[in-house]
């Protein structure tokens, strides 16, 4: 068979190849682009997700609709979709008008979907209308593991933006990039188009048998629909609950979605065998990782955050070969990939709209995981009822006692759970576990022990604190408030980072606690306010917290607040909850929304002193530590005014960035490092905080001079920043986290 003959299978595979590319290519990056008016949280990204699915949904809808018609016409509509989406080009983001506070979970889809909806909706069609078009040819073969291509290409794109975009290349490099990429799709799709353009028409076949089989029935449809849709809900589940309750991780999100696209490569591709193995190893393995699922007060640590990913790229590996076993023939291959885009957004619209809205905490997480083992293929692994001769029926009466046996240990373990699994607890969860092994091959006994595991291992205390009122969850991330009777102290919590505490004991309660000790930067600084800017000192606060900073505003003082989230405002001014700002700063103005936007809104030149403390959990607002952000910042100073920024980071050094900063603008920077030692050491935290100013005397106003870095524990000490040579200064279009990551905290886990 001659080239020109040939099916052309590495036309086909490129085209693909390139689409997916590009697809995932622009997520992140229109991501990065939004993040000046959005902010970093987790709910943002899986917001953006639920986009990217949607628009997915459509584009797979679209080239099912378009497969009535014969390749020719297909083709020339496609092309012309394809030129028309290119009027978006090149990327950018849509000029609305910020979202309202509370309306961020609707705001965020209509944003990125005016951004870059059509370009997405076209691209998106690619993977299934180049297999329609490839199964045109009779000769083609099965173009069902093209989509392991698409999906390879996907991971790449995926990748390479943290990894080699981001940090080579600013936004508009990078939309320009993008934009000769998409050029060069559509020159793919025209030469596709030119290889099947005299061959069959729209139905494609590989035999009689294929042509003639029936449609799939509903019911098939809509396996179809629920298979797909646990492993998306479960990725995006599993993003949250690892940043809420195991490891907030910079770049963690990269990690399921990778891993995710990965499965469908080796659940679509031709190795039958390995996918069998991940078969049978799904269910013990979601099993025992998915045993914690449920676990809040004691999961944090690198080895239960790779489990958990590890569990969902083997549970979506084993869901998506089951996928691919019920395929049907090609002529029903878009009917096939539309369904399955489908339940991709059924999971990605429950773990992003739906479960932020009704529960308190990231219980999706624990429901996806026992909708995957209600879905998976359960192979046999201890045929123990015929090892014992026993009947189907005996059987099921032992598997039943078995079954209810577990649920006893785990309500005795629930009872004495303390939050770890030591002693009896283990031993019960071992007993469990093995009891639930044996279950494999009786779904309902298998899933009935995996949820008595969730229960027994912290399961039911995570249930109780829902009922106290101790917990609140928004679109920002789930905050528990919790009382430690033994060292009289109250803790906020926001996932994995302690996020305010108020000591309870008499004649205690207003004392500074946390990052904020009378040592530490933003300490220090307040408390010599009145001496730096007169007694009516205009201070700005961003991020409110438990309103710890409160206590240390004096009378006369005019003080604002800042804060994105109306949930923290709440807790914040509940006297029930926290009496800090009731007792301290209950007349202070606290304005709701981004701060960036907010303090862009302020007269210019108002403040004396702005704080700039908005980091929740370990990631970077980078939107907050920009040039364009700093400048903002400036405006909002007077000339003499002190820009005070907060750095605690167990991931990320701050300091080369806000040096940059300081160096472009010629201001004078310091840093005190806060050991956080002393008489009331127990309820405080080691932090650092950056302090910037015009001038060096104003710096010398508030330092007293700057020491050498070897004192920089010592009280009161301020020390230089520690820059780096050539470090790149970050802009709204240019910022890189990969130089400035500690990657000895990431590989060990660290998590004080």
């Amino acid at each position: 068979m001659t080239a020109s003959a040939s099916p052309r299978r590495w036309l086909f595979v490129a085209t693909i190849l390139v689409g997916s590319f590009l697809l995932f290519l622009v997520q992140p990056m229109v991501a990065r682009m939004v993040l000046p008016r959005l902010g970093g949280a987790p709910a943002v990204w899986n917001s953006a997700m639920l986009v990217y699915q949607a628009l997915l949904l459509g584009g797979y809808a679209y080239a099912h609709w378009l497969g009535r018609f014969a390749v020719r016409r297909q083709a020339m509509i496609h092309v012309a979709l394809l030129l028309a989406a290119a009027l978006w080009l090149p990327i950018g983001i849509a000029n609305l008008a910020p979202a309202a506070p509370g309306q961020e979970a609707l705001w965020v889809p209509l944003l990125l979907a005016a951004s870059i909806g059509p370009v997405f909706f076209a691209v998106a069609a690619q993977a299934p209308l180049m297999q329609r078009w490839f199964a045109a040819d009779v000769r083609a073969g099965d173009p069902y593991y093209l989509y392991a291509a698409s999906n390879l290409g996907s991971f790449a794109g995926l990748i390479s933006y943290p990894a080699l975009v981001e940090p080579a290349l600013q936004l508009a490099a990078q939309s320009w990039g993008w934009t000769a990429g998409y050029a060069l799709l559509v020159v793919l799709v025209i030469a596709a188009a030119a290889a099947r353009w005299h061959g069959a028409a729209a139905e494609p076949a590989s035999g009689a048998a294929a042509a003639d089989e029936a449609p799939p029935t509903w019911r098939r449809q809509l396996h179809w629909l629920l298979i797909a849709a646990v492993p998306s809900g479960l990725m995006l589940s599993t993003t949250t609950h690892l940043t809420t309750d195991i490891v907030a991780m910079p770049l963690l999100w990269v990690l399921p979605l990778g891993l995710y696209l990965l499965s469908f490569v080796i659940a679509f591709s031709t190795a039958d065998r390995l996918v069998q193995i991940f078969a049978v190893i799904a269910p013990p393995v979601l099993l025992a990782t998915g045993g914690l699922a449920l676990l809040s007060d004691g999961g944090g640590s690198m080895i239960v955050a790779l489990a958990s990913l590890a569990m969902l790229f083997i549970v979506a590996v084993a869901l998506h070969g089951y996928l691919y076993h019920l395929r049907p023939a090609p002529r029903h291959l878009t009917l096939f990939y539309l369904i399955m885009s489908a339940g991709g957004v059924l999971g990605g619209l429950f773990a992003a709209l739906i479960a932020p809205l009704v529960f308190d905490w990231a219980y999706e997480h624990p429901l996806l995981v026992l909708a995957a083992a209600a879905l998976l293929p359960l192979p046999v692994l201890f045929p123990w009822d015929k090892w014992l001769g026993l009947e189907p029926r005996r059987a099921t009466l032992v598997m039943a006692l078995l079954v209810l046996i577990a649920c006893y240990i785990a309500l005795r373990m629930a009872d004495d759970w303390r939050g770890s699994l030591d002693g009896m607890i283990g031993l019960g969860a071992l007993v469990i576990l093995f009891i639930g092994l044996l279950a494999i091959g009786r779904r309902w006994a298998y899933v009935a022990t995996l949820a008595a595991l969730m229960l027994g291992v912290g399961g039911l205390s995570t249930i109780y604190e829902s009922f106290s009122g101790a917990r609140v969850r928004s679109y920002f991330g789930v905050y528990t408030i919790a009382d430690d009777g033994v060292r009289q102290e109250r803790r906020l919590a926001h996932g994995t980072t302690l996020h305010g505490l108020q000591i309870t004991r008499a004649g205690h309660e207003r004392r500074p606690t946390t990052y904020y000790g009378f040592q530490s930067g933003v300490g220090l600084t307040l408390d010599k306010a009145e001496a730096l800017a007169g007694p009516n000192a205009a201070i700005g606060i961003v991020g409110l917290g438990t309103g710890t900073l409160a206590c240390y505003r004096r009378p006369g003082q005019q003080w604002t607040i800042f804060e994105i989230d109306p949930a923290m405002v709440a807790i914040a001014r509940d006297r029930s909850k926290f009496t800090f700002l009731a007792d301290c700063a209950p007349d202070v103005p606290i304005i709701i929304g981004d701060a960036r936007l907010q303090l862009a809104k302020q007269p210019p030149a108002s403040l004396d002193i702005l704080v700039i403390d908005a980091f929740s959990s370990d990631a970077i607002p980078l939107h907050l530590v920009t040039s364009e952000a700093i400048g903002v910042y400036a405006r909002a100073l007077k000339p003499d005014g002190i820009l005070l920024i907060h750095i605690s980071n167990r991931f990320f050094n701050l300091e080369p960035v806000l040096a940059a900063e300081a160096r472009a603008r010629g201001w004078t920077a310091a840093i005190r490092m806060d050991p956080a030692t002393g008489g009331e050491a127990a309820s405080l935290t080691s932090s650092n905080w950056v302090a910037l100013t015009a001038t060096p005397q104003r710096m010398r106003q508030l330092t007293g001079g700057i020491q050498p870095r070897e004192k920089a524990y010592d009280d009161g000490v301020w020390v230089p920043l520690a820059g780096r040579e050539g470090f790149t200064r970050w802009t709204d279009d240019y910022a890189s986290t990969l130089p400035i990551l500690i990657w000895k905290h990431i590989i060990g886990g660290r998590d004080e």
